[in-house]
């Protein structure tokens, strides 16, 4: 599929993009080329192919997900450069 220059700008216009004419011919070509591409991809017959979620079959490779203690809030305020009560103190951001 070939894009025209005209659909091309609008793309540009949607995307709010000040493209040159060099760039829009460079997009127009770029774009077309991805089009084609994806239409090739349209064309392959995957009628007998099962839909998968991995390539491997089995058991997740993932390590379980145990839970730990996270730190006390003794323990992370300890490094804190400055504390009020049990809060970090930051410097104000706004005047």
């Amino acid at each position: 599929m070939t894009l025209t220059q005209e659909l091309v700008e609008h793309i540009a216009e949607l995307a709010r993009l000040d493209l040159s004419d060099k760039e829009m011919t460079r997009y127009r070509q770029q774009l077309s080329a991805i089009l084609e591409y994806f239409e090739a991809l349209q064309a392959i017959d995957t009628d007998n192919i099962s839909p998968t979620s991995g390539m491997q079959e089995g058991s997740s490779m993932l390590r379980p997900d145990d839970t730990i203690d996270g730190l006390g809030i003794d323990d992370v305020l300890s490094n804190a450069p400055d504390i009020h009560g049990r809060q970090f103190r930051v410097p104000p951001i706004f005047n």
